[in-house]
């Protein structure tokens, strides 16, 4: 009796626990919250299908629409963080950046600014002309995000798409 409880125990224990050995890895979460970088490119007026971010949250359903809020309140806060160490910056140093290398010398990776991912495949990037930081996507990513884009003729067009 003593010894058919001890093999119960033991199973039960190996079955909860596992056989020892080989743990198990975590799969790493594909998500953008709590996740970082410092990767900013330099900002080209010029290049084609590049839109820049308006900044608006573009809510048409009201279950999801305070999801949708996310996106453009992280660009607005990463843009005021770098705006306000431009500035910090030229109170310092009496100048601006003169250029995009010494923004991410002594800016980015001088002060560790970690800035949010962004979704729709966001990206920063660097106006040198106004000093500035910009958030660019791809034409199709700007749709999906819900965002107005400027066609050809002058008018608008807004596709309302799920995200992938």
């Amino acid at each position: 009796m003593a010894a058919s409880r001890s093999i119960l125990c033991l199973l039960m224990a190996s079955v909860f626990y596992g056989c020892g050995g080989a743990t198990e890895k975590k799969p790493e979460k594909k998500g953008i919250i709590h996740k970082t970088t410092q990767d900013v490119g330099k900002f080209d007026p010029e290049a084609k299908q590049l839109v820049v971010s308006d900044q608006k949250a573009n809510a048409t359903d009201p279950i999801t629409g305070p999801l949708s809020v996310y996106g453009p309140a992280v660009e607005n806060i990463a843009k005021m963080k770098i705006k306000m160490e431009i500035e910090t910056f030229n109170a310092a140093e009496g100048r601006y950046p003169k250029d995009y290398e010494e923004f991410m010398e002594k800016i980015i990776k001088g002060r560790d600014i970690h800035l949010p991912v962004l979704p729709y495949k966001g990206r920063y990037q660097y106006d040198e002309a106004t000093r500035e930081l910009v958030i660019v996507r791809d034409e199709e990513d700007a749709r999906k995000s819900g965002q107005e884009i400027p066609a050809a003729d002058g008018q608008t067009s807004q596709t309302s798409e799920k995200a992938d």
